[in-house]
């Protein structure tokens, strides 16, 4: 296998996607203005759960028709039980066909809602990829797999182009992060030739937050360095990549 071609597009030396999780209000009301201003797209993982998902999925309608990719993160965005003061409704007490009712349902109320939208990633709540515990405790990664081409977890690394499993791409939470740490991650995947994956939730506001100064440098440095940092949602770089490891197989 020849790996001489670059998976990155226009001579860049990495890629870039900004993910944001649970359908925030400042996403909507901070993020998607600030990236609009820099000409950069984003994937923002939601939950459509509750009666009125239809409602709530509409102005996400509009973000998706601005190029940015609506993701899936479930209906109900169950996560372990270590996580909550109960263990009903954990992970724990869930089978692969419980999950795969939140998966399947979440994306299909996405894709009615959003029908220009040809397809989607997932992302996996509280970044846990597993139902049950002890010996009844698997993964549901291909679960994952036979709905979505690609699935956002959790991980130490960013993801290099021919190892990543793209059912379960790593990525880097940086909530409460200065500016200058992101952009450190993210020069540090430069010098690596990989693809980081950050992962934001509230920005200035809600829980889980990265200030808006921090949020705006970040996108003025991967504007002023596109020529070398590719940024794009994360359907958009895993289709490249699935593309690229079919043309450096051959």
């Amino acid at each position: 296998m020849s790996t001489s071609s670059s998976p990155w597009p226009d001579a860049c030396e990495a890629a870039v996607s900004l993910t944001f999780d649970d359908g925030m209000p400042s996403q909507l009301d901070r993020a998607i203005p600030i990236l609009g201003e820099h000409d950069q797209k984003g994937t923002f993982y939601i939950n459509p759960r509750g009666d009125n998902w239809q409602e709530n999925l509409e102005p996400w309608r509009t973000v998706a028709q601005a190029g940015h990719e609506i993701g899936n993160h479930t209906v109900n965005h169950p996560c372990s039980s270590a996580f909550k003061d109960t263990r009903d409704g954990g992970l724990e007490q869930m089978t692969l066909a419980d999950i795969e009712m939140e998966i399947a349902e979440g994306k299909r109320r996405i894709a009615e809602a959003i029908p220009d939208q040809t397809a989607c990633t997932f992302c996996y709540p509280c970044y846990h990829a597993h139902v049950g515990e002890g010996p009844t405790r698997q993964s549901y990664v291909p679960v994952v797999a036979g709905y979505h081409t690609a699935g956002r977890g959790k991980g130490d690394y960013a993801n290099h182009p021919v190892t990543a499993d793209l059912h379960h791409l790593y990525s880097f939470p940086v909530e409460r992060f200065a500016a200058s740490e992101i952009i450190g991650l993210v020069e540090e995947a430069v010098t690596q030739k990989r693809w980081i994956i950050l992962t934001f939730h509230g920005i200035h506001a809600g829980h889980l937050s990265v200030a808006e100064v921090d949020f705006v440098a970040l996108c003025q440095h991967l504007g002023r360095n596109k020529n070398r940092i590719w940024t794009a949602p994360v359907i958009t770089i895993s289709n490249r990549i699935i593309s690229w490891r079919k043309e450096i197989s051959m």
